[in-house]
C-alpha cells in the first residue's frame, strides 16, 4: 500500500459533534435566501430594471439608472426594426398641444446646449407640479436624433411623445403628474450633432441627469 493510500485510510473523520445539525443548516440557508431577496429587491431590480418595491433604490441613486437602461434597451430594440423615414409618435396630450405658444414667442427662461457623439445620449428634465406647463423648443445641427419625452415621479411614469430621426421639436409640456418631466435624446448617427434646447413656463429646476 503506497503512502497516499496510507494518508487516505489514517485521515480521522470529523466527529458528529464537529458536523453542522441540520437545524444550523436550515438557519444557514434562510439567510443565505433573506439575503439574496433583500439584494434583489433594494439593487438588482432597481439598478438593472427601475423597479423599486421597498424605494431605497430610488434613494441610492439606483432606480433612475435602471430606468435609463430599460429605456435604452426598448429603443434599440426600436432601432433594429425602424426604418429610415424620420417619423414621430405623438401622444394625445402633445398633439392638443404641439405648437402652443409658438405663434406668441414664449420668453425663454432657460437655453442648454450639449453635443452628442456617436451612440451617447443625454436627458435634461424640469422639476414640475402637476398641471404646470413648459414650453419648449429644440433644435439638432449636424444630423438627426431619436428622442423620448417623458415623465417620473415616486411610483409613476409617463411617456408624451417619441420619435426617431428628428431634427426639432417644439411644443407645451403639461405635467401629468407632480415628479421630473422632460427629454432623452440618443444619436445614431455616425458624426457627431449639437442639440440645443430652450424651455420657459412654469417649473422649479431643470437639469441634466447624464
Amino acid at each position: 500500500m503506497n503512502s497516499r493510500l496510507m494518508n487516505m485510510y489514517n485521515h480521522e473523520m470529523p466527529s458528529p459533534a464537529e458536523q453542522p445539525s441540520t437545524g444550523q443548516l436550515i438557519r444557514s440557508t434562510l439567510i443565505a435566501a433573506v439575503s439574496a431577496l433583500v439584494l434583489l429587491l433594494t439593487v438588482v431590480l432597481p439598478s438593472e430594471y427601475g423597479v423599486d418595491p421597498s424605494g431605497i433604490g430610488r434613494v441610492l441613486g439606483l432606480t433612475e439608472m435602471g430606468e435609463i437602461k430599460t429605456r435604452l434597451a426598448r429603443e434599440a430594440a426600436k432601432d433594429a426594426t425602424a426604418t429610415q423615414t424620420p417619423h414621430s409618435e405623438p401622444a394625445p396630450e402633445k398633439a392638443a398641444a404641439s405648437n402652443a405658444g409658438a405663434s406668441s414667442g414664449p420668453a425663454w427662461r432657460d437655453e442648454m446646449t450639449f453635443t452628442l457623439t456617436p451612440g451617447e445620449g443625454t436627458e435634461i428634465k424640469l422639476k414640475m407640479k402637476e398641471g404646470d406647463k413648459a414650453q419648449y423648443a429644440w433644435s439638432v445641427q449636424g444630423g438627426v436624433v431619436n428622442f423620448d419625452t417623458h415623465g417620473d415621479g415616486p411610483g409613476r411614469s409617463v411617456s408624451y411623445e417619441k420619435g426617431r430621426r428628428v431634427a426639432n421639436d417644439e411644443g407645451e409640456l403639461i405635467a401629468a403628474f407632480t415628479g421630473n418631466h422632460g427629454w432623452f435624446w440618443r444619436n445614431r448617427g455616425e458624426a457627431n450633432v449639437t442639440v440645443q434646447l430652450r424651455t420657459g413656463g412654469v417649473y422649479s429646476d431643470i437639469k441634466r441627469v447624464k
